[in-house]
Formats: structure tokens, sequence, C-alpha cells
């Protein structure tokens, strides 16, 4: 889950003062008979992106929101609450802001609305996403469309008065792991981003035989995360837990991503001065946040969500995805300059961003991240072989 923060609220446009698609109008869906108070769960810290422009959206289409009841939960536990929910006849939530885990989970289990009957009351995705948050919309299989988008990682972070010469390949952060005993520490990947994204890497770094395939694919990174896993304490449920633990000096490198390493110097969690480094052979992995329906929502309410995607992927909305970098650039959407985001977003890039981010990412390989069938797999041979070892 990510750290609590300050939201700050753009100010207030009418809805007809926004920019759309092309010239282009919102798909003609019909108001509901009556307003409706919409309930949207956040499983990956997407709110921090997203709350200030659903808020938005409520207070100018009063006629479809009376409000929006927000609230968060772990990503692993919500697909077997929903799927509760659903064998009861009872679903309460309405829209699901969430990652590629928690996305991969629900479609396994057949939790979400196939969107694929409604994509003449949405948006021209192919037309109006940037080209990788396009690739990653392709992994919702219709199951979800893309809110935010960035490049993530996996970087390490490091402290440089405590790793003056830090690991510059997988190599040698294994050696300096078993140098430095506890020093190191990354999340459970089925919760965090930073550590799902290390999880996907590591088989480009380490050269394995199949990136794409953790089951027949990735024996050089399971032998890997094992002898890594000797030299760590535990495995943190999160990654807050991993940046509080690099702030206070429990930790002298974590594994992190643009928006993670940027995020956390802005709310005085981790020290400004921090760093951030790449391993040789590394490979961006993507991510993204998508808005998913759980089965079981009403048609009525079903038409609502759809305006509401409409408006969410509205430059003027996306433009909050910026936020304080911490999912770092983070609108999916073509044409959305840093320009035209809040103030405060503004100048937390130009304080705490980072110039070789550009140039990284321009440099680097960029590859999706694995399928959802494959994602769950990733996990539960992870929690078995790697995570099971520190309970």
């Amino acid at each position: 889950m990510r750290m609590t923060r300050r939201h700050f609220m753009g100010t207030t446009v009418a809805l007809a003062g926004l920019p759309l698609f092309g010239g282009a109008a919102f798909a003609a869906l019909k108001p509901p008979s009556r307003p409706v108070t919409l309930t949207v769960a956040d499983v990956a810290g997407n709110l921090a992106l997203t709350q200030a422009a659903l808020q938005l959206y409520a207070e100018t289409k009063p006629d479809w929101v009376s409000r929006i009841a927000f609230t968060k939960a772990p990503a692993p536990e919500l697909p077997s609450k929903l799927k509760a929910q659903q064998a009861a006849g009872r679903v309460d939530i309405d829209l699901v802001l969430t990652g590629t885990d928690a996305l991969s989970a629900g479609i396994a289990q057949g939790i979400w609305t196939d969107l694929a009957p409604y994509k003449a009351d949405l948006p021209d995705l192919s037309a109006i996403l940037i080209p990788q948050a396009f690739k990653m919309q392709a992994m919702a299989q219709d199951r979800g469309v893309v809110v935010s988008y960035y490049p993530s990682g996996p970087l390490i972070e490091f402290m440089p008065d405590r790793v003056p010469t830090p690991p510059k390949t997988a190599e040698e952060l294994l050696e300096w792991s078993r140098q430095h005993k506890n020093k190191f520490i990354y999340a459970r990947p089925s919760n965090s981003g930073p550590g799902r994204t290390f999880l996907m890497g590591l088989p480009y770094i380490l050269k394995d035989s199949d990136p794409k395939d953790p089951e027949k694919g990735w024996g050089k990174t399971w032998a890997y995360l094992e002898e890594l896993g000797k030299n760590i304490e535990y495995y943190a449920s999160g990654t807050t837990q991993t940046m509080r633990e690099l702030g206070d000096g429990t930790r002298d490198i974590v594994i992190s991503t643009t928006g993670w390493d940027i995020n956390p110097r802005v709310l005085g969690t981790v020290p400004a001065e921090a760093k951030v480094g790449t391993l040789a052979g590394f490979h961006w992995v993507t991510d993204a946040h998508y808005m998913v329906v759980p089965k079981g929502v009403p048609e009525d309410r079903l038409a609502v969500l759809l305006d509401l995607m409409n408006f969410m992927l509205t430059p003027k909305a996306q433009a909050y995805a910026y936020d304080q970098g911490y999912f770092y650039p983070g609108p999916a959407v073509k044409d959305v300059p840093l320009s035209i985001a809040p103030a405060e977003s503004q100048q937390a890039i130009k304080e705490f961003g980072r110039p070789e981010y550009d140039r990284w990412i321009a440099d680097n390989p960029q590859e999706v991240p694995l399928d959802a069938d494959r994602m769950v797999a990733a996990f539960r041979i992870w929690d078995e072989r790697i995570g099971a070892k520190k309970s």
C-alpha cells in the first residue's frame, strides 16, 4: 500500500471545458434515474494519482453521482473477498483500482466484468494511450482499462554515505548482501510494485533461458533469489516498510522504481540525498494501474462507471497522475505535459526528479510484465520457494 500523504485538489473546472480526444465528445451514455453513490476500492496506492480527478468527476456530474466512497485493501486479499461477495449475490464495490497483481489474480478467478461489449462506450484506446501503455492495456484482456502508467524499474536505491560503492551487477549485489548481512531488503512481490518488478526484471539481468516463463525458464532467477534470501532478514509485506527502513538506517539498499524513489523523498520518509542505480543487463519492466469492475455490479451503475472511465482518460484528469512523483511520470494518455499538472506536482518533480531517468528510459529496453496466468504462477513459486523460508 502507498504511504499516507496529503491529497491535493486542483481548481474545479466545468466538465464542458475539459479537453476531449480528437475533438470527440463522450460516449452517449444515459444517466441513471437518480444519482448513485459509488464505492471505489484501491489496492495499488492509485488514489494518490486519481482521487482528486475522481472527486472532480462527482462535482461536475451531480446528476450521475451523489458521492464517491473510497476504501483501501492489500492486493492479495481483494480477489477472494470479491469472490465471496459474488457467491452471496451482494457485491458492495463498484470499481477497483489495481495494479497487475490483483488484475491478474482476478482474471484467473473470473471476478472482473468483461468490458468488450462496451467498447463503443469507451474512447479508442489505441489512439489515445502512450504506445507502451497500450501494450499494458493488452494485459487486461478487456477486463479493465489502463488509468496510469510508468516505466517502473527495477532500480536499486541506496544511501551514498552508507554505500559509497554501490553494486553495478547482480553478482555484485549478491556479494554485497553477503558482506552486509540483513542490510538489503525488498517486499513480497504479490503486494509490491518494486518487488514484482524486481522479480520479473531479474530474468533479463541474469540472461535466463526464457524471461516470460517463470516455471520453465527462470532457473538462474530462482537460484539467485534463494542465495540472496540467505542474507535478508525478512521480506516486507509492502514497499512502504522498505522505504521506512531505508530512511531510518535499518537497511542500506532497497529495491525501488522511479516513483518509489521520488515520492518518499518528497514526503521525507527517505532522505533527499538517496541515490538510485541499475544493474548490468537492465531492462525496464513497465507497470500500470487499471480501472476494473467486479462482476455483479448492476447495469445502471455500469453506465455511470463507463462515463467515469471516459472522464478519467481526459488530459485534465490524467494531469493529476503526476502527483508527487509516486508513479513517475504517471499519465497513460498522450500529450499530457507536466506543465498542465497542479503546481504542487510541478514543484515536486522539479525538486526531486532525476535527469538520468529520461536517458535511462530512452536507452534501455522496455518489457511488459508477465501475462495473468504466468504472473500468478511466479507469485506462487516465489511464496513457496523464497518467501516461505522467512515466514
